[in-house]
Parts: C-alpha cells; structure tokens; sequence
C-alpha cells in the first residue's frame, strides 16, 4: 500500500494562501480516494476534502467551512495530492493529515487506510 508525507504547512496571516502537498509512494496511487483532514487543539479530527480515486465518476467533496476557499487536486504522474488554502481563517489553524483510502469516496476519517503524520497550519489574526 502507499506511504503518505506532507508538507507545506506554516504560519501565515488571515487572508493569505498556502499550499499542502502530500507525496505518496507506491504506484497504485491512482486506485486511492485521498482525504485532508485536520485537528485543531483540543478538538476531534475533522473532514476537509476529499478526492476520488481514478474511476469514473471522479469526484471531490468539501467541507462546509472550507468550500469556496480550499481546493483540492491531485497529479497522479507525481504521486502528489495537493490542498490549495487561500482567504485562510485564525479557525483553519490546525494541524493538517493527508489520508488515502484504498476503497471509494469517503469524508469519515476512520475509513482512510493511510495517514502522513500532519503538517501545522497556523493562520494569525
């Protein structure tokens, strides 16, 4: 199965941008749905985005606080996910985990086989 590492993460000022990748090794990574994820302090891991695996419909999904401002793509030639974050917010503060499932879509995080040990996004007011 694939191996996930992130980066890109900072701290930024409210209203800018910052852009997560996530590598993954293997060369099935076509066949993974892969997720964002994020937990901030004291809270529980909560859903970002998603996008599906190479099979058709191919889909992405958002989480409500994060649509319209987060876009998540992947290149499959690179092996890479990425997480475009502009008008960033103090309340995106957290850190971020990169997840890959091997079987369909999904927004719950216990389904992902797969997780990277997060990168820290911190945004400032």
């Amino acid at each position: 199965q694939v191996q996930v590492v992130e980066s890109g993460g900072g701290l930024v000022q409210a209203g800018t941008s910052l852009r997560l990748s996530c590598a993954a090794s293997g060369r099935t990574f076509s066949s993974y749905t892969m997720g964002w994820f994020r937990q901030a302090p004291g809270k529980e891991r909560e859903f970002v985005a998603a996008i599906s695996r190479n099979d058709s419909p191919y889909y992405v999904d958002y989480a409500d606080s994060v649509k319209g401002r987060f876009t998540i793509s992947r290149d499959n030639a690179k092996n890479t996910v990425y997480l475009q974050m502009n008008s960033l917010k103090p309340e995106d503060t957290a850190v971020y985990y990169c997840a890959a499932r091997s079987g369909y879509y999904s927004r719950f995080y216990n389904q992902y086989d797969v997780w990277g040990q997060g990168t820290q996004v911190t945004v400032s007011s």
